[in-house]
């Protein structure tokens, strides 16, 4: 042995002796014990995997987590997709599945696909590090590693299994080991924004993974095929891949009643300041597996400045109450607006659109009386259509007389129009007006965070209406209001002669 073999083999015994220190796993049991150890192991995936993982498996797995495991180490002949939130720990656990895989000998020819080869290689690397550093594994299984095939992008065991990444369009030829063809092809971050809004592209990858990639497969023996990847667009291989799978996974950061999905390790106020940071379209995207097109409807909204509030004759404050009592993120947001109407065009002074209690809600009311501070007369209206007006005598009517008591008593107007559908109503008499740069967002209030969840509102609306749009409807409504008002007015002016005579002023 030369030189250089010696210095590579005191680098490789001080890297081992290192990581056998720092795992604290390691025992001291006798060969035979660890093979009876090790059995009792290999019959209990989850045990196996706290047992030679613990440093990935920071937190108690969820029942989600358990039967994803169960599904992947059970099923040799399976395709499944895992949508999970960010965060949710999918590429963790398909890697700590495939591990246990490939060491119980169940699979042998590994391919890890991605967008690219070197977010490929980047994927493959906590497999190929395990497998240089994790000493339990060495100490149960033994060094796996087959020397002069080990490379960053490609390596095998002395078992026989082997590993290779590949980035999407590449030629998967080569990829069988001896006489094993691939059975085992992890598909991770597959879909990129930029390819998502290329149809052309994203028509290509598919193709190359169905015609291409999975072809590589033999038919007679098993194969695991597994997605990892959010639906990031309407259309994403991730989405064409769930509509073939025996099995798609989807979880989102908090469940439907708002709740996070893995509570031990994504608190409820770790999960609001991300979403606090980020816009609604990122935080539905990255996190509830939602992808919405902004700009369908309303390109973009229209920011300036307001008359002053003593110009107008009046205004309107409407309210959208939402029927729960809750700050729970599932439920609808409630919403509440002070809109005026001056020289053609409609302004949205201010307002609130939130997850509140219905205390708080009629509290907004209060604050937009007091905002007007007698420059103009406000009229309140709340909406409250046949299915709401149960809601709104038995809950709203006591809260505003409660209120009324303390604060002086406000006019509430019940909205009672029978509504069309909401896209419609919206579109309808919204878009023309923010087209013709009609509707205008008090620039003033343009670092408010209810105006700013308005603004991301809007631009989320489209037909499918799979975006809260509870701020937009809320808009919607003032403004439909605003204009019966003015019709009125018009039919309480008349001509003399050359002269139009106005019974009011506005």
């Amino acid at each position: 042995m030369g030189k250089v073999d010696n210095l590579q083999a005191y680098k490789e015994w001080t890297e081992y002796h290192r990581s056998l220190k720092k795992d604290k796993g390691v025992d001291n049991l006798s060969p035979v014990e660890r093979r009876n150890k090790l059995k009792k192991l290999e019959a209990d995936v989850v045990a196996w995997i706290l047992f030679f993982f613990s440093e990935f498996a920071k937190y108690p797995f969820t029942p989600f987590h358990k039967k994803a495991i169960k599904r992947i180490t059970s099923n040799m002949e399976w395709y499944e997709v895992l949508s999970w939130s960010r965060e949710l720990a999918k590429s963790t656990i398909v890697f700590m599945c495939v591990m246990y895989l490939v060491l119980t000998g169940r699979k042998k020819n590994v391919l890890l696909i991605s967008n690219s080869h070197e977010n490929a290689e980047r994927l493959l690397e906590p497999y190929k590090k395990a497998f240089e550093n994790n000493s339990l594994l060495k100490a149960y299984y033994g060094d796996l590693r087959e020397f002069g095939s080990w490379k960053a992008d490609e390596f095998s065991l002395t078992t026989g299994a082997t590993f290779r990444a590949i980035g999407a369009l590449e030629s998967p030829r080569g990829t069988r080991k001896d006489a094993v063809r691939p059975d085992t092809a992890l598909v991770d971050d597959f879909d990129t924004d930029a390819d998502c809004r290329n149809p052309d592209i994203l028509k290509k990858k598919w193709e190359w993974f169905e015609n291409a990639l999975f072809p590589t497969r033999s038919i007679s023996e098993d194969m695991s095929v597994i997605f990892c990847g959010n639906l990031i667009a309407l259309d994403c291989c991730v989405k064409r891949a769930g509509e073939k799978a025996d099995h798609w996974d989807i979880v989102n950061i908090r469940d439907k009643n708002g709740k996070s999905t893995w509570p031990e390790k994504n608190t409820e106020e770790r999960i609001d300041r991300i979403q606090s940071k980020i816009s609604t379209k990122a935080f539905q995207q990255e996190y509830m597996n939602n992808p919405l097109s902004e700009g369908d409807t309303f390109k973009e909204m229209v920011w300036g400045d307001c008359p002053p509030l003593s110009k107008l004759q009046f205004v309107v404050a409407y309210g959208d109450p939402a029927p729960s009592n809750s700050k729970n993120k599932a439920t609808s947001f409630k919403a509440c607006f002070l809109i005026g109407y001056y020289d053609g065009r409609f302004y949205v002074y201010t307002g609130y659109l939130d997850h509140v209690v219905n205390a708080e809600y009629v509290n907004w009311y209060y604050y937009l009386r007091d905002y007007a501070a007698d420059k103009t007369q406000v009229y309140n209206y709340i909406e409250n259509n046949k299915l709401q007006d149960p809601f709104y005598e038995q809950v709203f009517i006591p809260l505003f007389n409660e209120k009324g008591k303390k604060d002086g008593f406000i006019g509430i107007i019940p909205d009672t129009r029978n509504k069309p559908e909401k896209f419609d109503r919206i579109e309808g008499n919204l878009e023309p007006l923010n087209r013709q740069g009609k509707l205008i967002l008090n620039i003033k209030e343009k670092n408010n965070p209810h105006m700013i969840r308005l603004e991301e509102q809007f631009l989320l609306v489209n037909r499918a209406m799979k975006s809260p749009a509870d701020g937009v409807d809320c808009i919607e409504g003032g403004v439909w209001i605003l204009n019966q008002k003015i019709s009125t007015l018009a039919a309480d002016s008349y001509t003399v002669g050359a002269r139009k005579i106005n019974k009011k002023r506005y």
